[in-house]
């Protein structure tokens, strides 16, 4: 459908045309639909959310009526299939949506950090719009500072795409100019209400992959209830409508704040807490100070009472002591003669024990040596001798204790009482 030019009586006169490759038209063909016919098609689409709108395939079902005077060929259509553009509008959804599953992007803008609070923001729609005013307005209510840069661009028709993607296009240099001073936190894409027909071109492969690869979060709000579209899948947050996704932004704001509050109030009842429990500490530590300067003046006074004391009594210990010196004095006056006489004669006595006590010394001492002489006669060698035994020494001079310490023919040696008896070993068979 090309070329759409509706009448003020109703009537819509458009072109039927046929694209080849590179988007020429190779066929052309004009169409008409009277008031009557116009009225029933737009309610037959309407119930099924759909509307004629210039670039949309249709299938259409009507006669050819010739024009004799401007020499014209037109067709007059009667029926239009809604079942068919539902079908290819479907079908071309879902190749985009596996397309981009392919690629890997229907998550990429969904992993984009978003702010607890997005205050500066890119907003993306027609200037002017029902959408825009919706929006703004939402934002303006809140009372918060938010700060939007409109990037102007058609929502619907045949220039929204190329101008969605310039608008995109802008907000990715925007983006990395880091000396703009200025960097949003957020995109967002918004438009008023429509027709499913009219979301087409945010079921473009090109927008989907230009949202999806932003590299801000983008927020959508669409303005279509029953549907989502391709963008809406790939964006980072899919609202219903502009009013959602401002009402979506002052929540955020408005919980940050509370928490903000929140933290403010705990820290300023903390506070207050830590600074009564200092000025108690400080009221506590008063009392102790004025309880120990008591005590100080207490330990004063018994620290000169005692001072006083101890005078008293050194005075008097000395007294006592020097009484007792004179006294040692008088003792050792009349003891010292006598101590010194005693002292005189003790060198002689004690000669005289040391002399006591080693005379008995050296007798027990003689005693114990007179006994182990005669215990030492009795164990002698020769007392056995005399009483028959002998000792047998081989030739080396060991004592033969055992006959297996000799061989035949070894000389032996034997002392008796009254000499000693040379003897060779011989065995049994020799003797």
């Amino acid at each position: 459908m090309h070329r759409a030019r509706p009448t003020q009586r109703g009537h819509l006169f458009f072109e039927l045309v046929e694209k080849g490759r590179g988007d020429d038209i190779i066929g052309k063909l004009e169409a008409v639909l009277w008031r009557s016919d116009h009225l029933r098609v737009r309610r037959a689409l309407r119930a099924r959310d759909l509307a004629l709108s210039e670039g949309h395939q249709i299938r259409c079902r009507g006669q050819l009526d010739f024009y004799g005077p401007a020499g014209r060929v037109q067709l007059v259509v009667r029926e239009v299939d809604p079942l068919f553009s539902l079908g290819l509008l479907a079908r071309r959804r879902q190749e985009t949506l596996a397309a981009l599953a392919r690629a890997g992007l229907l998550e990429r803008n969904r992993q984009r950090r978003l702010p607890p609070v997005v205050l500066d923001l890119v907003l993306v729609t027609s200037r002017g719009s029902a959408a825009f005013h919706d929006f703004v307005s939402g934002l303006a209510e809140s009372g918060y500072g938010f700060r939007i840069l409109l990037l102007p661009a058609s929502v619907q028709g045949s220039a929204a795409e190329g101008e969605l993607l310039a608008a995109f296009e802008r907000i990715a240099t925007l983006a990395e100019d880091a000396a703009a001073g200025w960097r949003p936190a957020a995109v967002v894409l918004v438009r008023g209400g429509g027709a499913r027909t009219d979301l087409a071109a945010f079921d473009g492969r090109a927008l989907a992959e230009a949202v999806a690869r932003c590299p801000l979060p983008v927020l959508t709000g669409l303005g279509h209830e029953t549907d989502q579209s391709v963008v809406d899948r790939v964006a980072h947050t899919a609202l219903k409508t502009p009013t959602q996704v401002a009402s979506f932004l002052v929540e955020r704001a408005a919980q940050a704040e509370q928490a903000v509050l929140g933290l403010q109030e705990t820290i300023c009842r903390r506070a207050r807490e830590q600074l009564a429990a200092a000025s108690r500490a400080v009221e506590r530590g008063e009392r102790v100070a004025k309880a120990a300067q008591l005590r100080l003046g207490i330990a004063a006074r018994n620290l000169d009472d005692a001072g006083r004391a101890i005078e008293r009594l050194g005075r008097r210990r000395l007294g006592e002591a020097g009484r007792r010196l004179r006294e040692v004095e008088r003792r050792l006056a009349v003891a010292g003669p006598r101590l010194l006489e005693r002292r005189r004669t003790l060198p002689e006595q004690l000669v005289q024990r040391l002399g006591d006590r080693a005379r008995g010394r050296l007798e027990r001492l003689a005693a114990v040596l007179d006994g182990h002489a005669r215990l030492c006669a009795e164990l002698a060698p020769q007392r056995l001798l005399a009483r028959g035994f002998s000792i047998t020494r081989d030739a080396r001079g060991a004592v033969v204790r055992n006959p297996r310490q000799v061989r035949p023919g070894d000389v032996l040696d034997s002392e008796v009482m009254a000499g000693r008896i040379r003897s060779t070993v011989v065995t049994e068979e020799d003797r």
